[in-house]
Order: structure tokens, then sequence, then C-alpha cells
């Protein structure tokens, strides 16, 4: 099967907040239990002739901002070959809730820091990149806290596409994947609430991130 980008012997790290995390600095360690772990176990399976080294350095409650703070230590001085992002949720959670706080991660604030991941990335490595997009697992009424969330998301989707664009990155579309899902199954069959998901959800992740690879 010659069909997936990753080469034989290449790295690949993955960044981002919790779901990236998925407990991979405690029982599950190295990769976690989300998302990352079934995409090994998934490439493993399909691709035996492709010993691929992967990286988990997702934290949870991450937000862009965190990323820029640590990239030189978790990113660049890796030299990967590959890098996956998915970041976003944590950001538009914390300025929902408090768009005043010094720290808040507005929609701009959120494009500069991409931005700059982005462009340190491009300058200082020679990584292929993909972002994945922040999702949220709820059609919720309005009036709620869930439905500011799903108004606000695509502004922040918005940037994902635009920065996928601006630096010729590949791209998962995660919140139309999940969207597409809660057509058929409610909500609760891949996430106790909307951001962390069960290993259901992880699953629809992985699988949308290894077609992307497999130039689907």
């Amino acid at each position: 099967m010659n069909d997936f980008l990753i080469q034989d012997g290449q790295t690949l790290l993955t960044q981002g907040d919790s779901i990236t995390d998925a407990g991979r600095r405690g029982d599950a360690a190295p990769y976690g239990h989300g998302y990352v772990s079934i995409f090994r176990e998934l490439i493993t399976a399909m691709y035996p002739e492709h010993d691929i080294t992967l990286i988990n350095k997702g934290i949870g409650g991450n937000r862009v901002t965190d990323l820029q703070e640590r990239w030189d230590d978790d990113t660049i001085r890796h030299q990967p070959d590959w890098l996956t992002i998915m970041i976003g949720i944590n950001d538009l959670h914390g300025y929902l809730r408090n768009p005043a706080e010094p720290s808040a991660v507005s929609p701009e604030r959120f494009r500069e820091g991409y931005d700059w991941i982005l462009s340190r990335t491009r300058s200082e490595t020679d990584a292929r990149i993909v972002l994945l997009e922040p999702f949220y697992f709820s059609i919720s009424a309005k009036d709620t806290f869930r439905s500011r969330v799903l108004e606000l998301l695509p502004e922040y989707i918005g940037i994902v596409h635009e920065m996928a664009e601006k630096y010729d990155t590949l791209l998962v579309e995660t919140q139309r994947v999940c969207s597409y899902h809660l057509t058929f199954r409610d909500a609760e069959q891949f996430c106790p609430e909307p951001v962390h998901p069960y290993r259901s959800g992880h699953l629809i992740i992985a699988l949308e991130l290894l077609k992307t690879l497999q130039g689907m």
C-alpha cells in the first residue's frame, strides 16, 4: 500500500490541547488514549512496512498562546517530518466566558498566535503540516452557553482554514464530520459533553486524519 503520505522512517509530532493529550502524561503515556493512539494503531495495522516515530505533545487546557510559549521546546527542537495541530476550543471557551480577561484569546488573537506558530514552523523546520479544526459535539438550542459556542465556532474554524490556505497545509474538517454524525446519532454516543470524546468520538477524528494522510 503506497497511498500513505508519511514515509518509512519519518517522525510525526502531534500538538494540541486535552483532546490530543488524552492522558498521554499519565497512565496512558506516551500516546494517550485518544485519537493519537488510535491513529497509531491504525497505521501500525495498515502499513506494517512503515516504521514511523510518533511524538504526542498535546497538553490539556492549552490555547494557542500556550503553544506559543512552548513551541521551541515541544515542536521546533524535535524537527519532525510531519506535524499535526488541533487547537482552538479552549481559546473560544475562555473568550466567551470572560472576553475582558487579559489572557482571553479573541478570534484576532487566535489568528495572530496561529500565524506565529506556523510561520516559525515553516522557517525553522521542514515539517509538512496538518491542521485539524476545533470541534463541538452539540446541536444545542438557542439561549444556552452551548449555542453561543456553536455561533462563534465558525469564526475560529474559519481562521484555521485561512491558515491552511496561507501556509499550504493539509486540513482535517473535524467539525464537519462531527456534525454529519450528529444527524444520525445523539451526541452522547460520541461525547459525555461536547468537548472530550469517548473512544467512538476519538475514532472519528483518527479516521479523518488517516483519510487526509492517504490523500483522500
